[in-house]
């Protein structure tokens, strides 16, 4: 019996989430397995009415779980960061959250928008370091409002952070057992003391996994060969914002924010698994939003928790809609609307 908390937040995310919760729900049946799902209305709405967004207390509920799932956090309403900071980092950091988890895959060539690229060439993961880096919030203001004003924005590191980020990416490189390649990506030519300690942790991590093939590229050189040559990419690990940059390419060199969910794992605890491409506000209501995103994220949730022919299902009847029915991976582009799809996956999955 698996306890899920479900928060579908904000704007398209409800929707989507209903969508993802469909399909959970045919997955069970045909892979016998149990599920209970607790709701929570953490997001904009809560925090319009309460003034609160999460709080301690909520976090220890949170703690009770298996899985989070999430749909997706922020309104034009609320000023950008609070929902940002108050919840979504809240959770990463308070949870232990230290890996977000990027698969890119490329389902079908007519969405990729680089000429000549098949499936075969975009099949890589991105490791983000969830936890540390310039999210961390530390830093100051120096004569704020004169002429002579100092933004400081401090990016901490820590070897401990580091290393576990490094290790967790070591072994999933192993599991996936495709290239077994693992690629640090950083820029120790200008940052050279965060990036001089991820060197000399990866370097020496390294020394354990004889069987993996290492190598290294600056972030501009990678955002390059993402365009160029994707296909050389296995996995790749990073920090915290140079993550979060790359796999927004990602999402788009597979098709777009329509397909590309994420994991923020804590491998000893609760890991929370969401659609990437945010709560979409203008389309909120219409059924337009593409839900593929939150039913892969159902899919990554399945696999961390150990149902792994379930998450396999999801994942090939995901590929099958995409292939044989959508017109685009775009809001309202589609062809079918936002429940339309989730009823397509869930009866390819039904029919698997």
């Amino acid at each position: 019996m698996y306890k899920i908390a479900v928060i579908p937040g904000d704007g398209t995310g409800p929707e989507v989430i209903q969508e993802g919760l469909k399909v959970l729900k045919v997955t069970a049946e045909k892979f016998s397995f149990e599920y209970q799902t607790t709701f929570f209305d953490y997001g904009a709405k809560y925090y319009l009415q309460t003034g609160k967004t999460l709080e301690d207390e909520d976090i220890e509920k949170l703690k009770n779980f298996d899985a989070i799932y999430l749909g997706a956090i922020g309104s034009p309403e609320v000023r950008p960061g609070i929902l940002e900071k108050g919840v979504l980092l809240k959770l990463r950091f308070s949870l232990d959250q230290y890996i977000n988890l990027r698969p890119i895959k490329l389902y079908d060539e007519r969405f990729c928008p680089i000429k000549g690229k098949v499936k075969e060439d975009i099949d890589f993961v991105v490791i983000r370091e969830n936890s540390e880096g310039l999210y961390k919030g530390m830093g100051e203001f120096r004569q704020k409002g004169t002429p002579e004003e100092i933004a400081i924005q401090i990016s901490y590191n820590t070897r401990k952070g580091v290393e576990r980020c490094i290790r967790y990416a070591f072994e999933y490189t192993r599991r996936r057992n495709r290239r077994k390649t693992l690629t640090l990506c950083g820029k120790t030519n200008v940052l050279t003391f965060a990036w001089d300690l991820w060197q000399r942790v990866f370097d020496e991590v390294a020394r354990e996994y004889p069987d993996i093939q290492t190598n290294y590229a600056h972030i501009d050189a990678t955002c390059m060969w993402f365009v160029k040559s994707p296909e050389w990419f296995d996995v790749i690990v990073t920090d915290n914002m140079f993550g979060d940059i790359i796999t927004d390419l990602g999402a788009i060199l597979q098709g777009g924010m329509g397909i590309a969910a994420g994991g923020n794992i804590n491998p000893q605890g609760v890991s929370m698994f969401e659609p990437i491409g945010g709560s979409a506000p203008k389309y909120t209501g219409k059924g337009a939003i593409n839900p593929l995103a939150a039913i892969n994220a159902l899919g990554m949730m399945l696999e961390e928790l150990g149902e792994s022919s379930a998450a396999k299902a999801v994942e090939e009847a995901v590929i099958k809609v995409v292939r044989k029915k959508l017109k685009s991976l775009s809001a309202g582009k589609m062809g079918y609307s936002t429940f339309q799809v989730g009823d397509l996956v869930a009866e390819e999955i039904n029919n698997s």
